[in-house]
C-alpha cells in the first residue's frame, strides 16, 4: 500500500473509476482514507489535512448513514 496525500480530486478520480473506499480516521485535523480493489484487498491509503477533503468525507459519511 502506499501513502500519499488525499485530494478531493483524487477521490472523485477513483470514484469515477469505481474504487471502493472507507475511512480509517477522521477528526478534525486529518483523515485517512483507504481504497480497496473489487475483492476488498486494500490496494493504497491516503492521508489529508486539508479542511476541504474533511468537510467533504464528513458530508459522505453523513450521506451514507442516511441509506
Amino acid at each position: 500500500m502506499t501513502s500519499r496525500a488525499l485530494t478531493i480530486d483524487g477521490m472523485e478520480r477513483r470514484a469515477q473509476f469505481g474504487a471502493h473506499w472507507h475511512v480509517v480516521h477522521l477528526s478534525s485535523d486529518r483523515a485517512v482514507v483507504e481504497f480497496c480493489a473489487c475483492t476488498g484487498e486494500p490496494v493504497e491509503r491516503l492521508e489529508s489535512h486539508d479542511p476541504a477533503v474533511i468537510e467533504r468525507l464528513r458530508a459522505a459519511q453523513g450521506e451514507m448513514a442516511r441509506h
